[in-house]
């Protein structure tokens, strides 16, 4: 295996100057996600989630944005996984969306609650009939003996509800509500660009450049 230490990589895509920004960061992330979405980065809708356990420890996962807008970043996930738990426990996160292909990362910070459970419904009714069997067959986050158990709860949550499956009383949404966002572009030599926005006493966002 070639040496970690002699992997390098300059960046040189782009720059992120407070002049180009946006002055909201809202705006600004819905540039770069189209942009993401227009570059054909592979899962520029994959973000990784951190939550915090009962025990004050960390841990972090790769999930899918769903929606965003004025009242927050939305995902959807088991009420009752690991992470469902933690935010029960802690409702608080940080998300992170790391677009290698264009040399950016995007960092969001905030309270996170359930959404509405008629967005839960409606979400839940557009995904695909399998998708919508995994959500009953699949204990997320517990242990299982094997594969073939879960292929057996899937065959039978199937049978039992057919075309029409409801949504699972402990499955559903999230939504972020950022209070703080950061903005990464790289730049050659590790002198990259970071862009902070939080919220001032004003509820206004108070835009920042950070070191690298």
């Amino acid at each position: 295996m070639k040496d970690l230490k002699d992997l390098r990589k300059s960046y040189q895509r782009d720059a992120l100057d407070e002049d180009a920004a946006a002055l909201d960061p809202l705006i600004q992330f819905g540039k770069w996600m189209q942009q993401a979405l227009d570059a054909g980065v592979p899962e520029p809708n994959a973000m990784t989630l951190a939550t915090v356990g009962a025990n004050g420890r960390p841990s972090s996962r790769i999930v899918l944005i769903k929606d965003f807008d004025a009242a927050g970043i939305v995902w959807f996930t088991n009420y009752e996984s690991r992470k469902g738990r933690e935010l029960a426990e802690h409702p608080f996160a940080a998300l992170q969306f790391h677009w290698v292909e264009l040399e950016r990362v995007v960092r969001i910070e905030g309270p996170v609650s359930r959404i509405d459970e008629a967005q839960s419904d409606a979400y839940f009714a557009s995904r695909p009939l399998a998708s919508r069997i995994g959500a009953w067959a699949s204990e997320q986050s517990r242990p299982i003996g094997s594969r073939a158990v879960l292929v057996a709860r899937a065959a039978e949550f199937g049978l039992k509800f057919g075309l029409a499956p409801p949504r699972p009383p402990h499955w559903g949404g999230f939504c972020l509500k950022p209070d703080y966002w950061e903005f990464w572009q790289g730049r050659p030599s590790r002198l990259h660009d970071r862009l902070s926005y939080r919220r001032d006493p004003h509820d206004q966002w108070r835009r920042e450049r950070l070191a690298p």
